[in-house]
């Protein structure tokens, strides 16, 4: 599963989900998001680093989305 830290208001996050979007259009995960500020632990610990994406749990990229590393990952899980 690929998970998207974002918060409302944050044009690198709506730009990181439309990248995950067609990703997952074409890669077939599961794709969730997470608005931070509804949780205060994740609000503190994500607020300056969000658009923050995991994989399964693990960080793999903040700010911006690396669509070579993220497809490398998900492609190796087939």
């Amino acid at each position: 599963m690929v998970t998207v830290y974002s918060r409302p208001q944050c044009h690198l996050c709506e730009e990181a989900v439309g990248v995950l979007a067609g990703l997952q259009a074409e890669l077939g995960f599961e794709l969730r998001q997470l608005d931070i500020t509804a949780d205060e632990a994740l609000h503190r610990a994500y607020f300056e680093r969000v658009p923050v994406v995991l994989l399964d749990g693990d960080e793999l990229c903040e700010y911006f989305v690396d669509e070579a590393v993220l497809r490398e990952r998900l492609e190796s899980r087939r």
